[in-house]
Parts: structure tokens; C-alpha cells; sequence
């Protein structure tokens, strides 16, 4: 799967990897619902550093077509709830 991180790149990801990454999503959900800034910045950092962390960066110059778009690491809480969908921002 290729993820994109807003502001940085895309990143190929593989498949097994999707229960650490899941697991992280369902943090950040109720971390956003309760509205826990703090938390919610804690957890998104952590879900970016493991994407960065378990997928390969493709070159700047590779046009594929991100299956996944994830927020940058400053984005705030509001801009996050936007991107967000019944399911969180990993599809599961």
C-alpha cells in the first residue's frame, strides 16, 4: 500500500504491518472524540514515526497513487477530524 504523509512524501507500506498501525489509528479516534489534544499529539506523532519507522520512501520524483493520506505532524485536531471517516484514518 502506498501512504502518503502530507508535507513529506509517500511511503510503501506492506500489508502485515496494518495491526500496529491499526491498533495506533484506534488511539488516535478516541483520543479526537474525548478531545485530548494532548494525547492526540502524542498518538499522531507515534503513527507517523511507525509509518516513517515500517515503510520504504519512494524517490520524490515516483507518481503513484496514495491509497492512504495521513496528516502532517503539526496538522491540529480540527484539521484531523476533517480528514477522518467512520473508520479512522486507517482503512481496516
Amino acid at each position: 500500500m502506498i501512504v502518503r504523509i502530507m508535507g513529506e512524501g509517500q511511503v510503501k507500506l506492506d500489508d502485515a504491518h496494518f495491526t500496529e498501525l491499526n491498533a495506533l489509528d484506534d488511539e488516535l479516534l478516541a483520543e479526537m472524540e474525548s478531545g485530548d489534544e494532548q494525547g492526540f499529539r502524542k498518538t499522531l506523532g507515534a503513527l507517523l514515526d511507525a509509518v516513517r519507522r515500517l515503510g520504504t520512501p519512494l524517490p520524490d520524483d515516483a507518481l503513484e497513487p496514495s491509497e492512504l493520506i495521513l496528516p502532517a505532524e503539526g496538522a491540529t485536531l480540527d484539521e484531523v477530524r476533517e480528514m477522518l471517516s467512520d473508520d479512522g484514518l486507517i482503512p481496516g
